[in-house]
């Protein structure tokens, strides 16, 4: 007994180590100017570089060596444009992330906004539109898939004619979004499939993922075909992908790459630095990080 628990607090330990490791060795080879690998396409979500105008917001972007935006609609496409920025994520036709198309109250509003979108979409140039399936306000999970299918059905003909695949955000009903629907794969799964349409896919929100059922790797593999993108951030608290949270941000995006996912990854961690400068290297760390 005293043998196998010498063997098993070696191995914790070596692991512990080598973890540790990985991460000192991404972020040394970042900070040294390393180049991007171009395996992962990367991106970062405009709402958490809040503090800057997405005309800074593009030149950091630039700095770090990508070229893609996160959640940025139609009225700011041409900042993009101008700065050779890609709208990786578009926006603007939800209502909000709460009122959504598990409603058939909220269908006739939604029903428009999405068919004037995909057309904005669509003539910009760009392919994915997001949208949430709203919270459930004490209705199960079977009435809710039904009301989604239906409602998104009015308007699935119409995307697949301008190509533009509307995608479905999976959020964490734990912690953040309290009461949303769309708070587990098997559920947007199911819907995926219901739909039956390559131009309906979800969001695998790591993050969020990880707080409401984890098994992150194994679910990426079993579904990937239904992902259309990616977004990440370091668990707990939603910050830096630092070996303070406990994701394996590296083996997470070798999963990933192996499924032959050529869409986006984009970062969406809250920074937590202090000045410009940390905000900026916290970002350049975690693309490196992701970067395989």
């Amino acid at each position: 007994m005293q043998r196998r628990k010498a063997i098993k607090t070696i191995a914790i330990a070596a692991a512990l180590a080598g973890g540790t490791a990985s991460w000192g060795t991404a972020l040394k080879k970042n900070r040294k100017g390393m180049s991007l690998n171009g395996n992962i396409n990367h991106s970062v979500c405009r709402w958490t570089y809040g503090d800057l105008s997405l005309e800074q917001l593009c030149n950091m972007v630039k700095e770090l060596g990508f070229a893609a935006i996160d959640l940025v609609g139609p009225k700011d496409w041409d900042v993009l444009k101008k700065n050779g920025i890609y709208s990786s994520m578009c926006n603007g036709a939800e209502i909000n992330l709460v009122d959504g198309w598990n409603e058939p109250n909220f269908h006739s509003t939604l029903i428009k906004n999405y068919t004037d979108h995909i057309e904005y979409v669509a003539k910009a140039g760009y392919k994915n539109l997001i949208c949430f399936s709203g919270n459930r306000r004490g209705m199960d999970d079977e009435t809710g898939l039904k009301n989604c299918e239906h409602g998104l059905k009015k308007i699935l003909a119409h995307a697949e004619k301008r190509q533009v695949t509307l995608v479905m955000e999976l959020l964490n009903s734990k912690v953040d979004h309290h009461d949303y629907m769309c708070d587990h794969s098997a559920w947007g799964v199911e819907l995926c499939k219901r739909l039956g349409s390559e131009n309906f896919k979800l969001l695998y929100d790591i993050y969020h993922m990880q707080v409401d059922e984890g098994n992150v790797i194994a679910n990426i593999r079993a579904h990937h075909q239904h992902f259309a993108h990616y977004h990440t951030a370091g668990v707990p608290g939603r910050h830096e992908l630092n070996e303070l949270q406990e994701l394996n941000y590296p083996a997470i995006m070798k999963a990933i790459a192996a499924t032959g996912f050529k869409g986006y990854v984009a970062q969406e961690f809250i920074p937590t630095g202090k000045t410009a400068e940390d905000r900026k290297q916290a970002l350049k760390d975690a693309i490196t990080v992701c970067d395989i």
